[in-house]
Order: structure tokens, then sequence, then C-alpha cells
């Protein structure tokens, strides 16, 4: 007699997938990112803003009570004789304005400044960039040539100012190397040379700052770029113009302001290489308004001219603040539009 055994010991049950065959992957829905929650947002809006207080208490001892103080004295008569009185001395509210732009020569020292310091600026740009280029590969000797490129930047100005007096004298250095080739140097501590001779000795002390920055621009560019330009059978110039400079233009414009600034703000180098009183030609806005200070006694007006010499550093400052404050958001908004 035979029994019938029961199908379901001899076949897999219907729902049970066969052993050669791997089971299906069952997706797997992405995490959804969280939102802040109201506790989080309310703990970002209500920050310690008390552990800035330090850095804020210091700011407003070192920079905002010495500019209110110049701001009123700029606005007093104040001199020599009402020196010991200063909070008394008489109110002539925008007199001493109009008197540094009507009579005093700070409209000339202003336009001196501007042009002495736009020229020294543009003059450095290339040297710094051309020195940063030469010295951006590896070879011997590299850090040696670096740090012979830095020394007319670490030197105190008051010593390069001497140095350069004694070379630019008229039976100076300078004028014995003309001579040899038949050249009259003339006076280049009095006269309309001694503007040159400002740029000049300027340019050599200051160019090492956009060595540095232009240099660090360099330091930026990525390996990669340089390897995908030499496989496109880029040249030097093509390379220079399309995949260097654009890494160097931010490093480059801060570098440009700041020397600007440091030009038409520089008093040690002409006060030491030309004196006081000196010549018209280099009587920059810093050596007047020292000149009108601690010469001439009239506090007042030359704390009206330091006033007017931040404004005139503030224009460029702020120009480049705001340039910077647009790329940023630029690249924020890029950044969020990618997201």
């Amino acid at each position: 007699m035979t029994t019938s055994t029961p199908a379901s010991r001899h076949s897999a049950p219907a729902d049970r997938p066969d052993r050669g065959v791997p089971p299906e992957p069952v997706p797997v829905r992405p995490a959804r990112a969280r939102r802040p929650t109201r506790g989080r947002r309310s703990s970002r809006r209500h920050r310690p803003l008390w552990m800035l207080a330090p850095g804020a208490v210091l700011t407003i001892l070192v920079v905002v009570v010495p500019l209110v103080v110049a701001l009123h004295i700029s606005l007093l008569d104040l001199d020599q004789y009402s020196f010991r009185q200063w909070v008394r001395a008489p109110f002539i509210g925008l007199g001493n304005y109009t008197e540094a732009v009507r009579q005093s020569g700070a409209v000339h020292a202003i336009g001196l400044s501007t042009s002495y310091a736009a020229i020294v600026t543009v003059l450095t740009l290339p040297i710094g960039v051309a020195a940063a280029l030469a010295t951006q590969n590896s070879f011997r000797g590299r850090g040696l040539v670096r740090s012979v490129f830095l020394i007319p930047y670490v030197l105190p100005a008051f010593v390069v100012g001497t140095v350069w007096r004694i070379i630019l004298q008229p039976d100076g250095v300078a004028n014995g190397m003309l001579a040899r080739l038949g050249v009259d140097g003339g006076l280049w501590l009095n006269g309309r040379q001694s503007f040159w001779a400002l740029v000049i000795v300027q340019i050599w002390s200051s160019w090492p700052l956009l060595y540095l920055l232009a240099l660090a621009g360099l330091q930026s560019v990525d390996p990669v770029v340089h390897e995908a330009a030499a496989l496109d059978g880029a040249g030097w110039w093509v390379k220079l113009r399309y995949v260097i400079f654009p890494y160097l233009r931010g490093p480059v414009s801060l570098a440009v302001i700041i020397a600007f600034l440091h030009n038409i703000n520089n008093f040690t180098l002409p006060f030491v290489l030309f004196g006081v009183p000196s010549p018209r030609d280099v009587e920059v806005l810093p050596v007047l308004t020292y000149v009108e200070s601690f010469q001439n006694f009239r506090f007042g007006l030359s704390a009206a001219m330091a006033v007017l010499s931040l404004v005139l550093i503030a224009i460029p400052l702020a120009g480049y603040l705001r340039a910077v404050r647009l790329d940023v958001g630029t690249e924020s908004a890029g950044k969020e539009g990618e997201a």
C-alpha cells in the first residue's frame, strides 16, 4: 500500500526564494535632514555676546575715544596759548577745516600724497608679481633668494631713510655712478627731483609686500590645474593669463589696497629722508600735519588735517570692503543654488 507524501515536504513554498538566487535589495529611503528646532534657533539668536566685551572695550579705548577727541579738537581754536586749558578753548566749528582747505597747503599735500602713493603702488605691482613668479618653483637656493627679497621690507623705515639720505647726497654714491655714465645727477634731496627720489626709495622699500601676498596667492593654485594646462598645450602667456592670474586677483587686490594706504599715510620715510621743513615737492599730508602740530603749535588745525587724512584713507578702504562683501555674497548665493 502506497502512501502519498504531502507536497509541502518535496517542493519549496511559493513565497520562499530559491537558494541560488540572491534576495532582492530592499530600497532604503534617504534620511531627511532635520530642520533646526525652535530651541536651536533661539540659542543661535541669543548667543553670549558678553564674550565680545573685552575686545569691544579695547576697541573703544584705542580707536573710538582718540577719534572722538581728535574730532573735538578739530573744532577748537587750540594752540600753544590755550593748550593747558584745552577744554575751555574757543569753539570755532569748521573754521580749522576752512583754513586747511583755503589757506594752508593741505590741498597741495593731499594731491601730492595721492599721486605719490598711486605711482609707487602701480610700479611695485609688476615687480612683486614678477618676483613671486620667479621664486615659485623649487630650485637650489630658493630660500636664500626669498630671504634676500624680504630685506627691504623688514628694515625699519628710519634705517632705510638714513641710508638713502647718504646715498642721495650731492657727492654720494648715486651721483657718483651717474657721473661715470656721463649723467649729471643734480640735487636729489631738494627741488623737483626730490619727489622722484621719494618715489624711488619708497618703491625699493615697499615692493616685498606685494611680493609676499602674490607668492601666497601662487601657493594656493592647485597643481592639478598646472597639469591640465600642460596637457592642453597651453603656452606660458596663456597659462599665466587664464590659470595663474585668476588665482592672484584676490591677494593682489588686497596687496594693492594695503600698499596704497601704507604709502599715502607714510610719515617716517619722508621725515627722515628730507627733514623738516621738507621741500614743497615732498611735503606730504602726514609731514604737513606734523609741522602744524609740533612746530607751529596749531593743534586744532593739525587735528583737522588728521581728520582729512582719515577720510582720504577711508575712501579706498570702504571700496575694497564693499567689493569683498559683494564677492562673498556671490559665492554664498552660488553655493545655495548648487545645494
